[in-house]
């Protein structure tokens, strides 16, 4: 397992989370999501050989919250 920190300036509340962790537990072996709306960041725990980190970017951006690592 891997674990990565998106940057995401769009995120601004508890739902803005809540819609986040929706769309990236979707992709597989995504096993662990947390997100601080005061830090604006996205922790994930992932498995590298499953999923790439595009493919998570990719899933919060179709939500309307790009990230950066």
């Amino acid at each position: 397992m891997s674990e990565v920190t998106l940057e995401a300036p769009d995120i601004s509340c508890d739902h803005c989370i809540g819609t986040i962790e929706k769309a990236v537990t979707k992709l597989e072996s995504v096993r662990f999501i947390s997100g601080d709306p005061e830090t604006k960041t996205v922790k994930i725990e992932y498995d590298p050989a499953a999923v790439e980190i595009e493919e998570i970017q990719s899933a919060m951006e179709e939500e309307g919250y790009p990230a950066k690592a």
